[in-house]
């Protein structure tokens, strides 16, 4: 880059109602370090921005229907997020969980100086050499909510006659089947009526992690994998069933196993 020319910026706005995303776009639009503004209206499409979009400011609303605020973080890893602000209608008491846990929060309904000087904290961290603080608090925020929402370690299946528990370390993997979810276990699929997002976000991220866009896989099920087409792969699990990686949700998956594939 020329010494002459200015640095710009690429901001995510991530939120569920259109007319906050509109808000907070106007006020990037305006702003003149601003080179590109992006948006998301789920934590899904987030996630898929981020990876292959890798915005430099990433405004994320904490609560979400499916994947939510902090979902996005646990699905990204904290080491591989952008500079991140919270955008919460959380009141004043709730907030403060979040204090140390991002470079800056702003609280619903908020004025135009208030998300300005948001921004301007953000674009001051980019070069900050204490960025790494980021990913700690989070890490910690993380482990907070763990601790006050344990995962599901049973899925109750309710039938006509008879009500089963299905144990969550022995699915192998689960897939949206519209407002239902299919749970493979061993060769057995079962029917559940429940949407993947919402499912998703009660089981521990360092055993299910996402693959494709409707399909969750238990780590521990995955027996060998073998490459398909353009950088895509397809896993085997345990119980014989056959599930495609796509090259959206490959990073996700070598960051639950440390290494590329």
């Amino acid at each position: 880059m020329a010494m002459s020319e200015k640095r710009t910026y690429r901001i995510l706005i991530v939120d569920d109602e259109q007319p906050a995303r509109q808000r907070l776009r106007e006020l990037m639009d305006n702003d003149p370090d601003v080179g590109e503004t992006m948006e998301s209206e789920n934590g899904l499409d987030a996630v898929e921005a981020i990876l292959h979009k890798q915005p430099d400011v990433v405004f994320l609303d904490v609560q979400m229907p499916g994947l939510d605020g902090l979902g996005v973080i646990d699905a990204i890893g904290i080491e591989r997020m952008p500079v991140t602000v919270f955008v919460t209608a959380f009141d004043q008491h709730a907030v403060r969980a979040f204090e140390s846990a991002a470079i800056d929060y702003v609280l619903k309904p908020y004025g135009d100086e208030r998300m300005e000087a948001a921004f301007s904290r953000a674009k001051a961290r980019l070069d900050d050499k204490y960025v790494r603080e980021f990913g700690q608090s989070v890490l910690k925020l993380l482990d907070d909510r763990r601790l006050d929402k344990p995962f599901l370690d049973r899925v109750v299946i309710r039938e006509r006659d008879k009500t089963d528990l299905i144990r969550v370390e022995s699915i192998d993997c689960i897939e949206s089947a519209g407002i239902y979810v299919a749970l493979h276990v061993g060769r057995e699929r079962i029917i559940h009526r429940a949407a993947l997002g919402e499912l998703v976000g009660q089981l521990d991220p360092r055993r299910f992690v996402r693959v494709h866009r409707s399909t969750v896989v238990n780590i521990d099920s995955i027996l060998h994998l073998e490459p398909a087409t353009h950088g895509e792969f397809d896993l085997v699990l345990r119980g014989g069933h056959r599930v495609h990686v796509s090259r959206t949700f490959r990073p996700l998956l070598e960051a639950r196993l440390g290494q590329p594939l």
